[in-house]
This record gives C-alpha cells, sequence and structure tokens, in this order.
C-alpha cells in the first residue's frame, strides 16, 4: 500500500519493514531450517496495515466527519484485485495441466474462495482429516491472509466512525474502542487457540487485535487530530530508538524461535505485533544506526514495495516446483524463490503499478465498482467450472482406480469407530459374537486401525470376537505427545489411551493386536518406557500381546503418484519411478526400542511384516495393476485385506514365550 495514498507522508523504513516480513515469509514456505517460523510475518502486515488504514480513515474523519466509502473500498480494490485475479487464473491454468484431477478438484474449491476473499473461512471450516492431504498443500493457502485483510477493510470504516459520532470526547472514544477491539480479539484468540486453532489462525475477528496495534501506534505517533490535541507522547529518543531495535530484534527472533508445531496464534503472537508496533514507533527517530534508517536502506525499500506481488505469487510456484516425485527438495526450492520473485517484479511493473495509479476507478465510481464485482464472479464461476471439469475429468479416467485407493480405507471408519482428535471417549465397535469364547482387540493410532481389513481375516471364526479400539494420529506410548495439526500437546490423546487401556484390561482377552506410528516426536528413553507403560497396564490381564511394527512410509503420495505418471506423463515405463527403499533408520531403531520394550514382557512379541508389503526392501504404489498405498503413509483396506492369511500365520509361528494357548492358537489358522 502506498503511503503517499494515504497522506501520511513516505516512510522508507515501513517499505523496509514490509521487506523484512516478506522475506521472513519466503524463508519459511521455502524449507530455511532456520526461519520455520518466518510465518510471523503476516502479523507484522497486519500491524501494518492497522497503522496505515487508520491513519487514512481518521484523517478523513477529522476533517469531513465522514467517510467515502465507495472511494475507500475501490482503492482497495484497485490495489489488490487486479494482481490476486491474475495470479489466480495463472495459476489455475498451470495446475490444470501439471496436476492429476483428483487434486484439481481440492485447488480449484480453493480457488473460488479466494476470488472472492473467502479463503481464510474456506481453511477455517475446513474438517481436520487426518488422512486428507494437508492444507499446506493447497496452492491458495496463503491467501487467508488477504481475506483477512479484505475482511478488516470492511467493517473498520464503520467502526471507526462510529467511535466519532456525537458531542466532544471523540478521540477519547476512539482510543476506548481500539482497545476493546484489543481486548476482546485478543481474550479470544487466547482462550480458543486450544480447542479451535484453526478459528484463530484463520478468522479475522481473532486477528482483529494486531490491526489494533497498528492502529494505536499511529494515534500515539500524531500531536493533533482534527482540532483534538493528542497527547502526552514520548518525546525521549533514546525510548524511541531502542524500541526499534527491540522491535526488529521481537520480530526476527520469533521467526527463528518458532516453528509449525508452535501453538499459535495465542500470546506467542504479541512478540511479533509489538515488535512491528516498536519499529513503527521509532519512526520518527531517524538517527545514526537506529532501525529506521538501517529499514530505508534503498534494496529493502524496492523489495518492500513488490511484497505484494511477491507474496502472492511465492507459494504457488513454490509448491507447483515440487510436484514431481523424487524432485530436489533444495534445488526446487531456491529456483521457486527466484522464479517468484522475478514474476513479482514483472506483475508490479505491468499490472499491480500502473492499475493502482489509474484515476478513472474513482471518477468512474459505480460503473468501476459493479466491473469489479461482475469480475468477482466472473472469476469465481471459472474456477467453480474448472471444479466441475476436474470432477468429470476423474469419472472418466483411466486412473480412477488410482484416485478412488485414497477411498479404500477399513470398514471402521465408515462405521464412526475411530475417535475424532477432540473426542476423550473410549468407543468400542464389535465384529462377532458377543457370546464368544475368545476375544482379540485392535488397539493403536491409524496405522493400526490399516490392519483391520486383514483381522478380519483372521479371527471371523466361531468362537471369537474381534474388539476395535483406535484413535488417529495418537501413538500407544505413554508420553506428552505434541500434534503438528492442532499446534498443542494432544491431551485428548492420553486421556482417550489411558481409559482405553482400562476397558482393555477390564475385558481380559485372549489376543491384543497393538500397532502405533514411528512419529519422530519421542527420543529413545520415551519410545522404551512409554510402550513399556502401555503394554504393562495390559499384559496382566491379556493372554498374547502382539504388537506390529509400523508401515515403511514413502517419499511421495502412493495414489498422486501413480495418477501423475498415469495421466501426466502417460509413460508406462515411468510407473517404475513409483517406488521406493523400505530401508529407514529412524524407523529401524524404533521396531529395535519396541523390541526391547517387549522383552520386559513374557506375553508379548514384536511381529514385522514390512517383507511382504514391500518385497526385496522396495517398496510399491503398486502391485499387479492395484494400488497398495492410499497416501504416504497408510495401506488401502484391499491390500491388507490381501495380508489376512499370512498375518494369521506370522502370529501363530510367533507365540509369546511361555503363553502358547492352543485354542487361541488355532483362531489364528
Amino acid at each position: 500500500m502506498s503511503t503517499n495514498e494515504y497522506r501520511l507522508g513516505f516512510r522508507g523504513d515501513i517499505e523496509g519493514l514490509r521487506a523484512v516480513a516478506i522475506l521472513l515469509v519466503v524463508a519459511a514456505h521455502a524449507g530455511v531450517p532456520w526461519l520455520r517460523g518466518g510465518f510471523v510475518g503476516v502479523d507484522v502486515f497486519f500491524v501494518l496495515s492497522g497503522f496505515l488504514i487508520t491513519g487514512l480513515l481518521v484523517r478523513e474523519i477529522a476533517d469531513s466527519g465522514r467517510v467515502d466509502f465507495v472511494e475507500f473500498y475501490l482503492r482497495r480494490l484497485r490495489r489488490l484485485m487486479p494482481a490476486l485475479i491474475v495470479m489466480l487464473l495463472t495459476v489455475c491454468v498451470l495446475a490444470s495441466q501439471m496436476l492429476v484431477p483428483g487434486d484439481q478438484w481440492e485447488q480449484a474449491g480453493a480457488a473460488a474462495m479466494a476470488s472472492v476473499w473467502l479463503s481464510n473461512i474456506h481453511f477455517a471450516l475446513a474438517r481436520l482429516d487426518y488422512f486428507a492431504p494437508g492444507a499446506e498443500s493447497s496452492l491458495f493457502l496463503h491467501t487467508w491472509s488477504l481475506g483477512v485483510e479484505e475482511q478488516f477493510y470492511l467493517f473498520w470504516p464503520i467502526l471507526l466512525l462510529a467511535a466519532f459520532l456525537g458531542g466532544g470526547g471523540k478521540l477519547m472514544r476512539l482510543k476506548a474502542v481500539l482497545l476493546i477491539v484489543f481486548l476482546i480479539s485478543m481474550a479470544g484468540c487466547l482462550s480458543l487457540t486450544q480447542s479451535v486453532p484453526q478459528w484463530t489462525f484463520y478468522m479475522m475477528p481473532f486477528r482483529a487485535w494486531q490491526f489494533s496495534v497498528g492502529a494505536l501506534v499511529w494515534i500515539f505517533l500524531q500531536r493533533q487530530i482534527g482540532e483534538e490535541i493528542v497527547g502526552p507522547r514520548v518525546s525521549d529518543s533514546r525510548v524511541l530508538y531502542w524500541g526499534g531495535w527491540f522491535g526488529l530484534a521481537a520480530i526476527v527472533g520469533a521467526g527463528l524461535v518458532f516453528d509449525p508445531n508452535t501453538s499459535y496464534p495465542d500470546w506467542k503472537a504479541l512478540l511479533p505485533a509489538f515488535g512491528a508496533a516498536g519499529i513503527l514507533s521509532a519512526g520518527p527517530n531517524f538517527s545514526a544506526l537506529s532501525v529506521p534508517r538501517m529499514l530505508s536502506w534503498r534494496p529493502l525499500q524496492l523489495l518492500g514495495r513488490v511484497s505484494y506481488s511477491w507474496y502472492l505469487w511465492h507459494w504457488p510456484v513454490l509448491l507447483l516446483m515440487r510436484t514431481e516425485p523424487g524432485s530436489n527438495f533444495v534445488i526446487d526450492s531456491a529456483l521457486g524463490v527466484l522464479a517468484s520473485l522475478a514474476i513479482a517484479i514483472a506483475s508490479y511493473q505491468w499490472i499491480e503499478n500502473p492499475i493502482r495509479s489509474q484515476q478513472r476507478w474513482l471518477t468512474h465510481r459505480w460503473a468501476s465498482l459493479v466491473c469489479v464485482v461482475l469480475i468477482s464472479i466472473a472469476a469465481n464461476l471459472l474456477m467453480l467450472a474448472w471444479r466441475n471439469d476436474a470432477s468429470d475429468q476423474l469419472q472418466r479416467s483411466k486412473t480412477q482406480p488410482y484416485a478412488g485407493a485414497r477411498l479404500d480405507t477399513p470398514a471402521i471408519y465408515f462405521q464412526g469407530c475411530d475417535e475424532g482428535y477432540q473426542s476423550v471417549r473410549v468407543h468400542i465397535c464389535r465384529f462377532g459374537s458377543e457370546y464368544a469364547k475368545h476375544t482379540a482387540v485392535l488397539f493403536g493410532d491409524s496405522i493400526a486401525g490399516q490392519w483391520f481389513p486383514a483381522m478380519i481375516e483372521v479371527f471371523d471364526k466361531p468362537g471369537w470376537r474381534l474388539l476395535v479400539l483406535t484413535k488417529s494420529a495418537c501413538p500407544m506410548v505413554d508420553e506428552p505427545f505434541f500434534y503438528p495439526p492442532i499446534k498443542r500437546e494432544f491431551t485428548e490423546c492420553s486421556a482417550w489411551r489411558e481409559n482405553s487401556l482400562k476397558q482393555i484390561a477390564s475385558i481380559k482377552p485372549d489376543v491384543v493386536v497393538l500397532s502405533t506410528t514411528s512419529t519422530p516426536e519421542f527420543t529413545q528413553r520415551q519410545w522404551v518406557d512409554g510402550t513399556s507403560r502401555v503394554l504393562g497396564k495390559i499384559s496382566g490381564a491379556s493372554t498374547h500381546i502382539y504388537v506390529l511394527r509400523d508401515t515403511p512410509q514413502l517419499p511421495f503420495d502412493g495414489p498422486n503418484c501413480l495418477e501423475t505418471h498415469k495421466v501426466v506423463i502417460a509413460d508406462s515405463n515411468a510407473l517404475l519411478s513409483c517406488t521406493a527403499s523400505s530401508k529407514n533408520e529412524h524407523e529401524d531403531l524404533v521396531f529395535h526400542w519396541l523390541q526391547q520394550a517387549a522383552s520386559r514382557f513374557t506375553n508379548v512379541t514384536v511381529i514385522d511384516l514390512n517383507d511382504l508389503v514391500c518385497p526385496n526392501g522396495v517398496c510399491s504404489a503398486e502391485r499387479q495393476g492395484k494400488a497398495v498405498y492410499r497416501d504416504t503413509h497408510h495401506l488401502t483396506g484391499s491390500f491388507a485385506a490381501s495380508l489376512g492369511k499370512a498375518l494369521g500365520e506370522r502370529l501363530a509361528a510367533r507365540p509369546p514365550t511361555g503363553q502358547d494357548d492352543s485354542g487361541v492358537k488355532q483362531g489364528f489358522n
């Protein structure tokens, strides 16, 4: 946003602050390991918007007693919309050629929401599905912040105008309103980040406090607004000087210390927000070696000038560069950063800057507003048409069986057996007669759940019943666990696991088959001791306990790889690249640690089926024309069922020491 446009006087340090913010964001998205918290750059942009937009609106209200809403919104749209629409249409065309139909469908839906500034709501309300590709795979994920900005522009003029209505004391009312917005929004952010982190991250009401911070800084810097004197004002240049350095250190420090696993935004978001406030407050202090002077360095100003265009382009370019399985992440990221910057410069020169200076938007205001609405509707309809076309392609495509592999999940998920991430309820799914003499239990996270089709093949016999207790993403290790999608400790997992272990102990099953993913979250001690504590709570009440080794992970999405090479590359020989080695040092270590934990009990044995999943140490996304994996890690239900006989044989061949019950063993065959 042009500071000249807001009649606030040009400040080179603000352009430099934009440069710092966009560099942090791009570095985080490019995978720079020591700047994984660079997403805080978005918080800086929010504070800047609050500062600049409040300055524009308050001066207009103080001078004329009103807000020209049509002109205000046209200026914002003139500044932001053309470059956004060009990016959306260009990326949609590229994605329609580079991505498989299954991926295009979801991308088109996100693009349609982004074209009407609602993508933040789209991502906030998206179902947290453990098995679905994460939001981070969306080409348009970054547009959530643009949705927040536009929604801020909608209500902020009305809020400020209302604060000025009435008699004297307008300035005090304005300060009170801004402070109330800050407190209410921050309170909501702090109280809900743990329970609904998607809402607090993506929804504008929970980010409004950051705009208020910028607004309060602008008021702090003014000596007079209309006829009212603003004061007292800090005049000690040393306070402003060190405030600027504190602000820069806070922003960069947050980028260095935070990472995608950080619970955010809660109180931690105060660090970049107050950091931006410190730099903005230091603006009048332009002494030597000050932050404003440093940020006014010409190269930083030039980078800040194209920050909006670079923000638009960097994320989809980075993702599209990484679509090819086996691509080099570091090289592709570096090329993506440079390519997106080059595109951003071109976008600024040929689209953003020329259009933002056109006065026709303001001289023909209503016509311009109608055109903007029509363009948004047309773009939205084009993207919805793309979505429908992708759906049709998927139905007609010869790769439909591969796309369908994503839905080839065990029946327990359709029957509601697997507990959602917010639930601590223990829901036991029962298969077989409740009067059966023998009981088998399948227990664990989604890796355990994937083996249900094989387990039902083994235990669907007279005299047996199978009980299923699973909770996706909940490891069977009695240790605190941080779950990245909710950005906090997974306390529900701990409570559910403890309740489930009590239920299993009360049932006294003949067989327990347990499995869990080889998460890197735990140390060796935690794996051995935490698993031992889990086993210890049921070993005394169970005849046999078997721990199934985790399935090898693919370095790519199985169905996506198969679809890509069948449709996009159309080269049958290329299917050979949809394979990977099963060798993984961390998974081997976890397997060894599980064996150490199992050795502490006479009725516990660890079973390894990976030689059947990945024969000769090679994992393939496809075998004999059928998909093996339904994502990067989980087996399709059909493939798991095909291993039922082998699973029964392995269980029968490896009874735990001293616990060979002939009746139980008979049930394995």
